[in-house]
């Protein structure tokens, strides 16, 4: 399953909009839940960022994202 993080890059600072990045994490779940529990786990263990909101990715957003030049599946 796909899932969006949307993130800003430091802890220190308030989040704005204008500095919210996104990236992509493929898990190995069927369940949206235990698939944003996972994804959060990860993103604490292996980064400093601020986690905003994780989003499931339905089949068809992820063809329309994957058209975008910017998309790439992230590993840890």
């Amino acid at each position: 399953m796909l899932f969006k993080v949307f993130y800003q890059e430091t802890k220190k600072r308030s989040p704005k909009r204008e500095t919210t990045h996104s990236l992509y994490l493929e898990l190995d779940t069927t369940d949206v839940r235990s698939g944003i529990i996972q994804a959060r786990e990860i993103m604490r263990d292996h980064t400093d960022f601020h986690v905003e909101f994780i989003d499931a990715i339905s089949d068809e957003q992820a063809e329309y994202e994957r058209e975008a030049a910017h998309f790439s599946i992230t590993t840890f």
